[in-house]
């Protein structure tokens, strides 16, 4: 059964009425991303918060009287969607005030046309987005630890002894988007699978 992508009660109770359209690894970048959740817990204990499980997500909205709506535009927009690569090329921060651990990914034609078209879909409605950046500035990442609790001299050294580049990266390709809500402290998941038909041209404009 796949995990939760959050578990922690505070962590559900600020996403309350959200939603967000994210890919999940299950193969080669999943398990490299364990591995460097699983260092930190070993480091950090319960000094910091943890997502349950790898996610790389494409895209946050705040609808919580109009999920139908946004599930509806998810759906639409899989529907259109090549199986995508991801490839775990770093291990890297952002910076204070976030004081998260990422991990980092490649900006891949197959990212780059997913979150372009997906924001072609969402302009075409009203739906209000939270935490958008224009395609330039967006990193595509995964993360690991969410730090912020910790005191600047702590994080400096996390994230210093952390980062590391991959010189063979972990690469795997995912073939669905899980659309997740929350609502009533909890998370709930609808998976829909890339069905873009095998004669159209993957990634075209």
């Amino acid at each position: 059964m796949a995990r939760d992508f959050m578990t922690d009660p505070g962590q559900l109770r600020d996403l309350e009425g959200q939603q967000y359209i994210v890919l999940r690894p299950t193969g080669a970048v999943m398990h490299e991303f364990d591995q460097v959740q699983d260092s930190a817990r070993r480091r950090l204990g319960d000094t910091v918060r943890y997502p349950g499980a790898a996610h790389v997500t494409l895209r946050g909205l705040y609808e919580p009287e109009r999920v139908d709506g946004v599930r509806r535009v998810v759906r639409e927009w899989a529907a259109q969607q090549h199986p995508i690569d991801l490839v775990f090329e770093a291990v890297d921060a952002f910076p204070a005030p976030w004081q998260i651990v990422i991990a980092r990914l490649a900006r891949t034609r197959g990212l780059l046309h997913a979150y372009a078209s997906l924001t072609d879909a969402l302009d075409r409605t009203d739906l209000r987005r939270i935490g958008e950046l224009p395609l330039d500035d967006w990193t595509f990442h995964l993360s690991a630890v969410y730090a912020k609790t910790l005191t600047p001299e702590a994080w400096t050294a996390l994230a210093d002894d952390t980062r590391h580049e991959y010189d063979s990266p972990p690469v795997e390709t995912v073939s669905e988007v899980e659309f997740v809500t929350y609502s009533a402290a909890r998370e709930h998941r609808e998976v829909f699978p890339f069905t873009a038909s095998a004669r159209e041209k993957p990634f075209s404009a």
